[in-house]
């Protein structure tokens, strides 16, 4: 889907979004038709920090679905690529997104991200007002210090974590009341532990 929850960007002219609702319903409504066209499993790739709604639908598939990238993937991807910036200051077209740009489509990028930096921390009110009272750019991060080949490293950690939701989700039972025997197919930590 092209167009999803984004009104906290409200304010810079261009953005549309459709309500949690919309999204929740088309999402289920897919998934559904999916379902009966022999697709029991589905991954939601959400390519925006919101979509809160999406953690909803997840959770009331019982393990049929999945939700990518989590906070944890980015925080391996960040660690992975070497990033100075920390989570909290880089939320919106900073180092790590900047980064991937770099990489994957240098040309969507503009010359003026090297003096763009802005840092806005203190957020607590970002649902309330939306993004336009911590940022007149829509920069909140250092994308002066973004880099291709950190761009490269972000994604090759995605797609690491992206195989661990994979086989995760291939060993989940099914729809509400089919139990699993929790003798098989065990979850692991990633580091050959298993979870349960």
């Amino acid at each position: 889907m092209t167009i999803s929850c984004s009104h906290e960007h409200a304010d810079w002219p261009g953005t549309v979004s459709i309500s949690a609702a919309t999204l929740y319903a088309v999402v289920r409504d897919v998934a559904e038709s999916l379902r009966r066209a022999g697709v029991p499993k589905l991954v939601l790739v959400n390519g925006h920090g919101g979509n809160y709604v999406l953690g909803n639908v997840v959770q009331e598939a019982h393990g049929d679905m999945a939700l990518f990238p989590a906070p944890e993937h980015w925080q391996a991807a960040e660690k992975a690529s070497g990033a100075e910036t920390s989570a909290v200051s880089d939320m919106h077209a900073g180092e790590l997104e900047t980064s991937i740009l770099l990489h994957a489509h240098p040309e969507l990028v503009r010359d003026g991200y090297r003096t763009a930096d802005h840092l806005a921390d203190d957020r607590r009110h970002l649902l309330t007002t939306g993004m336009a009272a911590y940022t007149t750019s829509g920069v909140v991060g250092r994308p002066s210090l973004a880099g291709a080949d950190k761009g490269r490293e972000t994604l090759r950690s995605l797609v690491a974590s992206f195989g661990d939701v994979l086989a995760v989700l291939q060993q989940q039972g099914g729809r509400t009341g089919q139990g699993r025997d929790e003798g098989e197919h065990s979850v692991h930590d990633g580091d050959g532990q298993a979870l349960r």
